[in-house]
């Protein structure tokens, strides 16, 4: 393939996965949207419930994504039994995993007190929190149909049911916040009731998408003959579970960071939700680059042509770099703008722009170690960039941002620097990774 081909490959397959990955993180920017016209107080509880819901349900995204490299492989040697195996476990794991993470989310719900939040805050978070987490099991239903869809690179259909659930999901707000359209007015726990409905929506479509397709029928055919093994179990696992750690360690540590925004103030964790909701948007933007790249070289690594799997994940490490400098000099340009969508409120606005000057520093950063991720999971790789994850986020970023935010009074703008650090590190070391293993296996395969 030449560099025109593989960048065409790559677009085919990454847009429909930014699209629908937005779809996740966009119920959270409509929640934030749309209930920061209610004032700077429900917006920053809204902030500290889904810092908290994002660690638990980014986990189960993760896991979910140990299915998709090797239903790739198993494509690429055109196996189709053992892709159906890979689905049929994976939808039993998924659907485990979603129950298990409710219960998990009603008991950290219990213990969020214990984050030494404004109690006006807290008391706005918990009913909105609560709700969020009954929807963690038709979302991981939806993962599980939808992995298995992009492992066979067919990414448009869960696009298409993602950008519908969160059009409905900004409908359900507009109802459910504001007393709208008939429905009560509820505050901040419809924008919560509004999630929920449109992923119990999604997964349902989701479902009757993948049953009912005549292309994945012999798939479909191929689930009763398919007995459950533990062992295929532990495969996904083996993938799925450190992919998983990689999100708690990323993602949690900027939930971290919003709890120590909240220690500085009520306006502080506002500002710092505005410019995490705008930098999520681009953060999504990669991480569709990321699982496009985690299709292909999980592709080429099931037809063991190696030259072309580099070439692949070097070609979506040049996409999300440019794609993501063209987003940070938006945020500069737009730094005292974009933060109006949210909230009135001039105080809180200044704040989240020189956020987002910092924001817009790490986006390539950022860009780079999602697609670094991506490339690594496609061919097995995840134990090392999981502890890579560890190391940038919980053993650099959060104790500077400590240092740096609260310790030598820096504020939100010194958290936001420590995690630009973290960022970068992990940016780096992931690059260097795949530069390292892919070499290694043109070399002993030549």
């Amino acid at each position: 393939m030449t560099l025109k081909e593989h960048y065409k490959t790559n677009i085919t397959l990454a847009y429909p996965v930014m699209l629908s990955q937005m779809g996740h993180i966009l119920v959270a920017v409509a929640d934030s949207m749309m209930v920061g016209r209610l004032g700077a107080v429900p917006l920053a509880s809204v902030s500290l419930a889904n810092s908290v819901f994002s660690v638990i349900m980014l986990f189960g995204i993760g896991v979910s994504y140990g299915m998709t490299p090797l239903i790739a492989a198993a494509d690429g040697a055109n196996d189709k039994r053992q892709g159906a195996k890979f689905f049929k476990h994976g939808v039993y794991l998924s659907a485990i995993l979603g129950v298990m993470l409710v219960l998990v989310g009603l008991l950290v719900g219990r213990g969020m007190g214990w984050l030494d939040q404004d109690p006006a805050v807290l008391a706005g978070a918990l009913p909105y929190f609560y709700t969020l987490v009954f929807s963690l099991f038709p979302l991981m239903i939806f993962q599980a149909f939808r992995q298995f869809a992009e492992g066979l690179s067919m990414t448009r259909q869960a696009m298409y049911i993602s950008v519908s659930g969160n059009l409905l999901n900004v409908i359900f707000n507009y109802g459910l916040i504001y007393g709208e359209l008939g429905m009560p007015a509820l505050g901040m726990v419809g924008a919560g009731w509004s999630s929920l409905i449109s992923r119990v929506i999604m997964a349902i479509a989701m479902v009757t998408f993948v049953l009912s397709y005549k292309r994945l029928r012999r798939y479909v055919m191929l689930w009763s003959k398919i007995k459950i093994r533990g062992f295929v179990m532990r495969r996904i696992l083996g993938i799925g579970v450190p992919s998983g750690l990689q999100y708690i360690f990323e993602i949690g540590a900027f939930s971290m960071a919003a709890v120590m925004v909240g220690w500085i103030g009520a306006e502080a964790l506002a500002a710092h939700q505005i410019a995490l909701n705008l930098s999520a948007i681009t953060y999504m933007t990669a991480t569709g680059i990321s699982a496009a790249g985690a299709i292909r070289t999980g592709n080429q690594l099931g037809r063991k042509d190696y030259r072309t799997l580099r070439t692949a994940g070097m070609t979506c490490f040049a996409m999300a770099a440019v794609m993501m400098a063209f987003f940070g000099t938006g945020f500069i340009f737009g730094n005292t703008y974009l933060p109006t969508w949210y909230i009135n409120d001039p105080d809180v606005i200044q704040m989240a722009g020189s956020l987002l000057i910092i924001a817009a520093f790490f986006q390539i950063s950022d860009g780079v170690q999602a697609v670094g991720l991506g490339v690594l999971r496609g061919i097995a790789d995840v134990k090392v960039p999981t502890l890579v994850t560890l190391f940038a986020y919980w053993l650099m970023a959060i104790p500077l941002g400590y240092l740096f935010g609260i310790y030598l009074g820096w504020g939100a703008k010194g958290i936001w620097v420590a995690l630009l650090i973290g960022l970068t590190l992990a940016a780096v070391l992931h690059l260097a990774r795949f530069h390292v293993l892919s070499k290694r296996y043109i070399i002993k395969n030549q």
